[in-house]
């Protein structure tokens, strides 16, 4: 096996929104990052794992999204994203089929022009497109940067993503597996509870609240007889009035978040859970260096 086993590290980047944790979903088969059509959805790099015993493994970073920060945790987020480039065997790209490369896009070439690593351009979603425009798409890549391979491919509806896979693994050096065959993430299940609670309250909410919520999870707890596990968390938002719109009229909103949250944490867990959920108001926590740490967000990590 060692002789001709691969392993290696793979970053996925693109501006927010564009598909990556759909896509990085559907290549291991599971659901790990939570998707939602709000950007930013996605704020730690998140480690998955691809691992077949005949060619090797790769281990995936979902980076957040890369684009200008506006805030504390939006520069945490972006050096995140570009410490990433240099650390890794291969950079996915990911884009939407467009002939027009906006700031965004540019902003990512830009540093892509200051790493060594292999590129893989992926045009995402052309199941949303006429076939004759992918070669155009294509075309209007390749002309500013030299990319190492360009693949079109749909994540929602799983196209060519054998493609994708076995491009990643001509760029991987040859080295043993980092882990066990069974595993999918490195992410703890606390951390992985927190992100489902978010997820359901930003497919839940308006537009404008979102962005400034996070999840703590204060306690998880098996029950002695292990037939249940007890989850406490608590919904953070910054102001009073987004806070009266989480809970909704008569606590209607925060129990479909709540329910929705607990249907696929017990998929998760495979087993029972009582979840419990409050709402609590810091004001500007986004831009509060100890708030950000404290609900898990760690430049070091």
């Amino acid at each position: 096996m060692e002789n001709n086993f691969k392993s290696g590290f793979v970053t996925i980047i693109g501006r927010p929104n564009v598909g990556k944790s759909t896509l990085m979903n559907r290549l291991i088969g599971q659901k790990i990052a939570i998707t939602s059509n709000k950007p930013q959805t996605t704020r730690n790099r998140i480690q998955t794992v691809y691992t077949d015993m005949n060619k090797g493994q790769i281990i995936f970073l979902d980076t957040p999204g890369i684009h200008k920060a506006k805030n504390k945790l939006g520069e945490y987020m972006v050096n995140v994203a570009e410490k990433t480039l240099n650390e890794v065997d291969v950079i996915l790209w990911l884009v939407e089929p467009s002939n027009f490369i906006g700031a965004g896009e540019q902003h990512i070439v830009e540093q892509l022009k200051k790493v060594q690593t292999p590129v893989i351009l992926i045009i995402n979603k052309v199941d949303t497109v006429e076939k004759e425009k992918v070669l155009e798409y294509i075309d209007t890549y390749r002309k500013v940067y030299n990319f190492d391979e360009i693949i079109p491919t749909s994540a929602l509806r799983g196209q060519n993503m054998d493609d994708v896979i076995d491009s990643i693994f001509k760029y991987l050096p040859y080295g043993p597996m980092f882990y066990d065959e069974d595993t999918i993430t490195d992410q703890p299940e606390r951390a992985i509870c927190a992100e489902i609670i978010r997820e359901k309250a930003l497919h839940a909410l308006n537009d404008e609240i979102p962005h400034g919520i996070a999840v703590g999870i204060d306690q998880m707890k098996e029950r002695k007889d292990g037939s249940i596990i007890d989850i406490d968390a608590t919904i953070v938002c910054e102001k009073d009035s987004h806070k009266g719109i989480i809970i909704g009229k008569q606590g209607a909103m925060l129990k479909k978040i709540g329910s929705n949250a607990r249907f696929e944490m017990e998929r998760l867990l495979d087993t029972k859970v009582n979840l419990k959920l409050w709402v609590k108001v810091k004001k500007d926590w986004r831009d509060s260096d100890f708030l950000i740490k404290n609900f898990g967000y760690r430049e070091d990590d």
